[in-house]
């Protein structure tokens, strides 16, 4: 089988085909054979994390402080030029730090769809070296330009153009988590690969992406707390159009070759 970049090289020539339908029933048959177990891990995870950041509140700012008028002046605050790059910074690292923990949901909906066994284990696959680096780099170099163009352009105080920037971003970096653990691309190499697949098939990549946004989303009108058994539907629409578009090298299978091939 032919390796991720030649393909990307094939890609870059030729461009290629998705069917809409079959990428589809692929996403959603997966989605339902890990939708209550990732959904019971979000939950888990969830609460420990909302309970980590009430008590980082407090302890910063007081029990007392913590009000909804607290909240709401917090939200509105104006930042300075240094504030701004240290959030951009902040920013950038957390999405680096939990890019491999939605690159354990990649893995998972791979599992499932090899009838491959997985567990709670499965969702930290990619914080062990040499995964980690390079997802964290995948992660954190869109992220570090998105927030960094959505905050310049909100510095002129108009409304809307920095989401719509954050959120082209994320569309041409659609595919650059899954180069990485499923196509053995360095971060790099993942980056400007998406980049290059989704600008041969604009259409068909944003209607799946726009897809897997708003099913991930369906679950908020069931009390808002079904929201997290259908925020995984995103991992199996994006691992269903990758595998649309690569299919699965079986040779090599594990990501130890990440960075041994080079984009000319």
């Amino acid at each position: 089988m032919k390796s991720t970049l030649a393909q990307i090289e094939d890609i870059k020539k030729n461009g290629y085909s998705l069917d809409f339908a079959t990428v589809f029933n692929h996403a959603f048959e997966n989605y339902k054979k890990i939708a209550l177990y990732s959904g019971l891990i979000i939950l888990v995870f969830s609460i420990l994390f909302a309970m980590a950041f009430a008590g980082v509140m407090v302890a910063y700012f007081g029990i007392g402080s913590i009000t909804k008028e607290f909240l709401l002046d917090l939200e509105n605050q104006k930042f300075t030029a240094i504030e701004l790059v240290i959030q951009t910074v902040v920013i950038s690292a957390v999405a680096g730090i939990t890019a491999p923990f939605g690159a354990g949901f990649l893995k998972m909906a791979d599992s499932a769809d090899k009838d491959i066994e997985f567990n709670v284990s499965t969702i930290f696959s990619y914080y062990r070296a040499p995964y980690f680096g390079q997802v964290f780099v995948a992660a954190f170099i869109p992220a570090l330009v998105g927030t960094a163009l959505s905050n310049f352009i909100e510095s002129f105080e108009v409304l809307y153009v920095g989401n719509v920037i954050s959120f082209m971003v994320s569309y041409f970096m659609y595919l650059s988590i899954p180069l990485v653990v499923f196509g053995n691309l360095n971060a790099i190499d993942a980056i400007k690969s998406s980049i290059v697949v989704v600008t041969k098939n604009p259409l068909n990549i944003f209607a799946f992406f726009i897809i897997g946004f708003i099913g991930s989303l369906i679950g908020i009108f069931a009390c808002c707390v079904g929201i997290i058994f259908t925020v995984v539907f995103n991992s199996s629409m994006i691992y269903a159009t990758y595998f649309g578009i690569f299919g699965m090298n079986e040779e090599e299978d594990s990501i130890d070759s990440i960075g041994k091939y080079n984009v000319d």
